[in-house]
C-alpha cells in the first residue's frame, strides 16, 4: 500500500500526461499495424490503461462511447478469470452485457505483470507480484463480425446472435502463443459466421501489438519511478478528476428532460444536484421498456454517455477516468431500453441511442441544444467486401456559441475514409460530399449544418442505413429552433427515386446512388 498521501502538483501533471501518452502510443501502434480500413483509416478504435481493480486511469482522446464503457469489460474479466490470469495472456471480449458496446466493437485486454530486468520488451515476471498490477485494453470496430448483414450493423435485428459473433473473455493469447486455430474456429463456425476472418485475425493481432506497447511503457514507467509512485499517482489522477467533476456539479441546477426517438421510444432523465455533498443523481426512471428492435443501449453504454457529458462540463485538462464517476449516482431500471437483458439486440443502442442519451442530458441541464443525434451508420458489402462508416452532421448551439457544420458529435469521434482509399479498396465512387445548407436550427446562436453524401455503386451489394432524426427534429433550447431532420434515399440508375426510413436494408445495383442527408443541430436562444 502506498505511503504517499498527497500529490505533488508538478508530478501530478507529469503523470497525468504520462498515462495519457501511453494510451496514445498504443493507438499509434494499432493504427499502423491494422489491416482494415475501419481501424487504419477511420480510426474507429480506442486505447486505455486501467488500475489493478480494472478502473479507468487514462485514455487517448479516441471514441467516447468506447472509453466510458471499457472499464466494465476489464472488471468482468477480473471477476470471471480471477486467479487464472497469467503473464503473456490476452483476452478478447465484445459481450454487451459485460461492458461491451455492440458486437463489432471487440476489445483485447492484456494484464500487466511487473517485470524485472531492463529488457522491458520481454520482462521476466517478478515472483513478488503474482497478480496483475495494471491492465491495458484496445477496442476496435471490426468491419464485419458476422451477423445477418455484411458489416454486422443489421438495421432490423431483434436478437443479439443476428448481429454477429459474441466473445466473452475469450483466451486469444495464452502465455504468448496466439490461439489462431481456436479463434478462427469461432469466426467460421458461429450461427452467422464472419465473412472475412483473415481481416478479423489481422486486426486482432494489431490490437495485441498495441497492448504490448502499453505493457512495455508501463513497465518502463515502474522501472523509472518505482511501483509505489506509479500506483499512488494513478489514484491521485483519479482523485483529481473526481474533484474537477465536483466543481462542475457545484454550478449545475436540477433539471429533467424527455426525448422521443423516431421509433417512438422515449428517453426520460432527471438530474438532481445535492449541493451539501457535491453529488449528482442521474435517474432514467420512466424511460421506455426494452425494445423488440436493436435500439437498446447496454448499461455500459448508458454509463459511458453520462460519464462523457459530465467530463465535458469540466474546464480542466483531465483524462476521462473512473474518478469522474465517483460523484455521480446513476439509476437505470433493469429491463428498460438503457439496461436491457440478454438476448436483446443492441447494435443501434451503441451508436444511436447513446447520442439521444447525451442530448437528453444536455437538455435536462440546459447546457446546449441537440446535436444531429445520430451517427448515420452506413454499411455495405457482400461476401467479398464489407465496409462501415459514420457520417457527420450539425452540432447543437449553446449559450455563447454557434453549432458547428459537418462534424462528428459526442459519442463518436472517428474520421471518414479518404475518397481515394475508399474507391481503391471498394467498387464504389464518391459522387459528392457537401455541407447541407440551412439545416441547422436558427436562434441567437444557430445550430450547425448537416451534410449530403452520395455514393455510387459499381457492383451489386447490400447496403444498410441505421440512423435517427429522420422524423423527430433535433431540439433547440431557450427559444432556439430545432434542426432539420435527415433523409435517406436512393437514386436508381433509371432515374427513379426511392425514399428510405431511418433504418433500411436495400439491394444496390451498378449505377445506383445511395444518398444520405444528415440532420442539423438545434439553435439556442431567441433571435429577437
Amino acid at each position: 500500500m502506498s505511503t504517499l498521501s498527497q500529490p505533488d502538483p508538478v508530478r501530478l501533471e507529469i503523470f497525468k500526461n504520462l498515462y495519457q501518452f501511453i494510451a496514445e502510443q498504443m493507438g499509434i501502434v494499432l493504427q499502423n499495424t491494422a489491416a482494415s480500413v475501419n481501424i487504419k483509416e477511420r480510426l474507429d478504435f480506442s486505447c486505455a490503461i486501467f488500475d489493478a481493480s480494472g478502473l479507468l486511469v487514462a485514455n487517448a482522446p479516441h471514441i467516447p462511447v468506447h472509453l466510458g464503457s471499457m472499464s466494465e469489460s476489464v472488471r468482468s474479466l477480473i471477476k470471471d478469470k480471477g486467479n487464472t490470469i497469467e503473464p503473456g495472456n490476452v483476452y478478447l471480449s465484445n459481450n454487451p452485457y459485460n461492458g461491451g458496446t455492440h458486437l463489432p466493437d471487440v476489445t483485447a485486454i492484456t494484464p500487466v505483470f511487473l517485470g524485472s530486468g531492463e529488457n522491458m520488451a520481454y520482462p521476466t515476471p517478478d515472483s513478488r507480484f503474482p497478480t496483475p498490477l495494471f491492465y491495458v485494453a484496445s477496442r476496435g470496430h471490426q468491419a464485419d463480425i458476422g451477423g445477418i448483414t455484411p458489416g454486422s450493423m443489421p438495421p432490423h435485428s431483434t436478437m443479439i446472435e443476428e448481429e454477429g459473433i459474441l466473445f466473452d473473455n475469450f483466451l486469444l493469447v495464452e502465455q504468448r502463443k496466439f490461439q489462431e486455430t481456436a479463434v478462427r474456429g469461432v469466426l467460421l463456425n458461429y450461427t452467422y459466421p464472419a465473412r472475412n476472418p483473415d481481416q478479423n485475425i489481422a486486426d486482432f493481432k494489431a490490437q495485441i501489438a498495441a497492448n504490448e506497447r502499453g505493457v512495455q511503457e508501463l513497465n518502463k514507467m515502474v522501472f523509472q519511478y518505482g511501483l509505489e509512485t506509479v500506483q499512488a499517482y494513478m489514484k491521485f489522477v483519479q482523485d483529481n478528476a473526481e474533484e474537477a467533476v465536483r466543481r462542475a456539479i457545484d454550478i449545475l441546477k436540477d433539471g429533467s428532460f424527455s426525448y422521443e426517438m423516431d421509433n417512438g421510444a422515449r428517453i426520460q432523465v432527471k438530474v438532481t444536484i445535492a449541493r451539501e455533498n457535491r453529488r449528482a443523481t442521474i435517474d432514467f426512471t420512466g424511460t421506455s421498456e426494452q425494445l423488440n428492435s436493436n435500439f437498446n443501449a447496454p448499461k455500459a453504454v448508458t454509463q459511458a454517455a453520462v460519464l462523457y457529458v459530465f467530463r465535458t462540463l469540466v474546464d480542466d485538462n483531465i483524462p476521462l477516468n473512473a474518478g469522474c464517476l465517483n460523484p455521480l449516482e446513476i439509476i437505470i431500471p433493469s429491463g428498460c431500453m438503457l439496461n436491457p437483458t440478454y438476448p436483446a439486440a443492441v447494435v443501434a443502442g451503441n451508436v444511436e441511442t447513446s447520442q439521444t442519451i447525451v442530448d437528453a442530458l444536455y437538455g435536462a441541464l440546459g447546457v446546449m441544444a441537440a446535436s444531429q443525434g445520430t451517427m448515420n451508420n452506413f454499411t455495405f458489402g457482400n461476401e467479398q467486401y464489407q465496409y462501415y462508416e459514420t457520417i457527420c452532421g450539425g452540432s447543437g448551439a449553446g449559450a455563447n456559441f454557434d453549432g458547428t457544420d459537418a462534424v462528428h458529435t459526442h459519442m463518436t469521434n472517428s474520421r471518414l475514409t479518404d475518397p481515394e482509399v475508399l474507391e481503391t479498396r471498394y467498387p464504389v465512387q464518391v459522387k459528392s460530399y457537401s455541407i447541407r445548407p440551412d439545416s441547422g436550427g436558427k436562434g441567437k446562436h444557430s445550430g450547425g449544418n448537416g451534410v449530403i453524401r452520395r455514393i455510387r455503386f459499381n457492383e451489386p451489394m447490400t447496403a444498410n442505413i441505421l440512423s435517427s432524426h429522420r422524423l423527430v427534429r433535433p431540439f433547440g433550447l431557450k427559444g432556439g429552433e430545432a434542426g432539420i431532420v435527415g433523409r435517406n434515399w436512393i437514386q436508381r440508375q433509371d432515374g427513379t427515386e426511392e425514399n428510405l426510413d431511418s433504418t433500411a436494408t436495400v439491394e444496390m445495383k451498378p449505377g445506383d446512388v445511395f444518398v444520405i442527408e444528415t440532420p442539423g443541430g438545434g439553435g439556442f436562444g431567441t433571435t429577437s
